[in-house]
């Protein structure tokens, strides 16, 4: 028996967020993220698609340093998100796409902080 958990996607990442309803008009115009859950007793809201999930609570004087250094997104249309990022005003590091293994990544901005790599294959075909 094999004892290990096999865990094959990422289903959720719980953040701090400084401006609640920034943060969800950034992932919604970026990433067409919706909201799926609002909860306002807790300054929360969560947002996604099928595939994946965002817990984002406010807490204005959140940072992010010494947390999540980045966190992945596999996308299907990598070569127009340059474009995509350009006519958004999104923040995009190295100048574009850098070479990771077996796939390209472009690194982007959130609103908060946040490093996002933004992935051509899954996991770098490692």
């Amino acid at each position: 028996m094999n004892k290990i958990i096999r865990a094959s996607s990422m289903d959720h990442v719980n953040m701090s967020v400084k401006n609640l309803d920034q943060s969800v008009e950034f992932y919604s115009k970026v990433f067409g993220f919706e909201v799926k859950k609002d909860q306002p007793e807790q300054k929360s809201k969560i947002i996604g698609n099928d595939s994946i999930k965002l817990c984002l609570y406010e807490n204005p004087e959140m940072s992010p340093d010494g947390g999540i250094a980045h966190f992945g997104f596999f996308v299907e249309n990598f070569d127009q998100i340059m474009e995509i990022c350009k006519s958004l005003g999104v923040t995009v590091y190295y100048d574009g796409p850098v070479q990771f293994e077996k796939s390209r990544s472009m690194y982007i901005a959130d609103p908060n902080g946040y490093d996002i790599e933004l992935s051509e294959v899954v996991g770098g075909g490692l």
